[in-house]
């Protein structure tokens, strides 16, 4: 997801984004322990997308 997309969400759909987003990551983790995932690159894209919301939500404070 592009930074100018997050931009126009609201903080209600940001946080939304944000929980969906940990909530993959921590299914990823339990399908690559097991062995079932392809896309690893997938891991760093999520937490990149994390780390954007929260600065967003940050400089809106």
């Amino acid at each position: 997801m592009k930074s100018k997309e997050i931009l126009k969400q609201n903080k209600d759909e940001l946080a939304r984004m944000l929980t969906e987003k940990r909530v993959k990551i921590k299914d990823m983790r339990f399908k690559a322990s097991s062995g079932g995932i392809k896309n690893v690159k997938e891991f760093r894209e999520n937490k990149k997308d994390i780390a954007r919301i929260l600065t967003v939500l940050k400089k809106d404070n």
